[in-house]
């Protein structure tokens, strides 16, 4: 799966959208600390176990740099950035159940906006699995540089280190 790179100068106007989700019970909303491993929990319910390790340095930030869907005090998704690298989108993921109904674009663009606040005017979203989604819900282009693994297809330290 390739890295893809998006512009933070025209994200799209979800307001509609949350609105949508909050009448079905549904918020967006970044998670408190003592929320941890309630998060944690659920990703490793519904996802990987490396995803609850990149996740875990979302909470050593200041504000916590994911957002979470809930309903009904029940995790439905979540998204994290600056976890895997700085100005790096993801991990994300909704559980099952949950898919279509927009949860995933509206953390999607929460978390696009956290970075932009963080001042950036570009991210890049790493090993993007649903490449469509990405392009469509914001323009993101793959990035066509390598094996497309980006960081993740990193087997040594760099390279001043061997120095």
């Amino acid at each position: 799966m390739p890295d893809m790179l998006c512009s933070l100068a025209s994200l799209p106007d979800v307001t509609g959208l949350l609105a949508s989700l909050r009448g079905e019970g549904i918020s967006i909303r970044r998670p408190n600390p003592w929320e941890a491993s309630a998060v944690r929990r659920f990703v490793l319910g519904h996802f990987t176990e490396g995803w609850a390790d990149e996740l875990q340095v979302a909470f050593a930030h200041q504000p916590v740099t994911a957002f979470i869907a809930v309903r009904d005090k029940e995790i439905v998704g979540f998204a994290a950035y600056e976890c895997t690298r700085r100005n790096y989108f993801g991990p994300t993921g909704v559980a099952d159940e949950w898919r279509g109904k927009g949860i995933g674009k509206a953390l999607f663009v929460a978390a696009l906006m956290g970075l932009q606040d963080l001042g950036y005017a570009y991210a890049v979203i790493g090993d993007a699995g649903p490449v469509e989604f990405y392009r469509k819900a914001v323009g993101a282009i793959p990035i066509p540089i390598g094996d497309g693994r980006g960081i993740y297809s990193l087997a040594d330290d760099p390279k001043f280190l061997s120095r």
